[in-house]
């Protein structure tokens, strides 16, 4: 080998492979600190965007998910105040057939009649509070609908109204014979309103179905996202120390390649 103090091949070959060292220790490190082996595209470009993509996937699953939760409070909502309706109906029939008594007297038929309108009131409050984000599900028949990852309706859940006009039952009673016309309406109404109980909480069943169906599924993309990009951080923290370890030589060897041109003036010495 060539003595030279112009050009040291030892030092060039040390450095590059501390320059790689130096490199290597860098995307390990960076690893540790994120977490992920592919945090960017020029990490590997291809897996970066199909994480990505998944990573949308989980967006919109994320949405419709705050969907479903705002869809079953509403209907949470009607449900219970549809529970209350029915149970003041009960109360309603027995008011209405206790006035349908021929030998009831006109004083008594009015106070079964003010509370009987007190009750039917409070029926309308009922309707008129059910309100949840905006939505009412025994008002105008408004309904809830469960939409999918790319916002398109998937299924949809009417509403029933039941104010007392919708029911159909008449404010009160003046008679014996009209009390009893009373007590077929609300026989009526009673049944309109289990009717819209069960459909609603079919409805509230299908809907808490979708939300768990929607859970699974970001689990399992969230999953696939870690599989794809997370590191394993117990292989990169026993790299980290295999590094550091070679980092350190590399030092040595370079500092030992310098020292290399200084045995040239031992040809001169005398």
């Amino acid at each position: 080998m060539a003595f030279s103090v112009n050009t040291n091949p030892g030092a060039f070959v040390a450095l590059s492979q501390l320059t790689e060292t130096n490199r290597q220790l860098a995307v390990t490190q960076n690893r540790i600190n994120t977490g992920l082996k592919v945090s960017s595209a020029k990490d590997d470009a291809a897996t970066f965007a199909i994480a990505q993509n998944l990573r949308a996937d989980v967006a919109g699953f994320n949405a419709v998910s705050q969907s479903l939760d705002r869809s079953i409070a509403a209907l949470d909502v009607a449900l219970n105040a549809s529970e209350s309706i029915a149970d003041l109906l009960i109360n309603l029939r027995e008011t209405a057939v206790a006035a349908a008594d021929p030998g009831l007297d006109a004083l008594s038929r009015t106070a079964l009649e003010d509370e009987f309108k007190q009750v039917l009131r409070q029926i309308d409050s009922i309707v008129a509070s059910a309100t949840f984000n905006g939505t009412n599900l025994i008002s105008n028949a408004n309904s809830v609908a469960a939409i999918n990852e790319n916002g398109q309706v998937v299924f949809s859940v009417a509403g029933q109204t039941m104010t007392v006009a919708a029911l159909g039952i008449d404010s009160g009673f003046a008679s014996a014979a009209s009390a009893q016309s009373v007590v077929a309406q609300i026989d009526q109404a009673i049944s309109t309103v289990n009717a819209a109980l069960s459909a609603l909480g079919a409805g509230r069943q299908r809907f808490q179905l979708q939300k768990d169906f929607v859970g699974k599924v970001i689990d399992s993309l969230r999953i696939g996202i870690g599989n794809l990009v997370d590191a394993d951080l117990a292989t990169e923290s026993a790299n980290l120390q295999a590094l550091q370890v070679k980092q350190q030589l590399g030092l040595q060897a370079l500092s030992i390649a310098n020292q290399a041109p200084q045995t040239i003036l031992s040809l001169f010495g005398g």
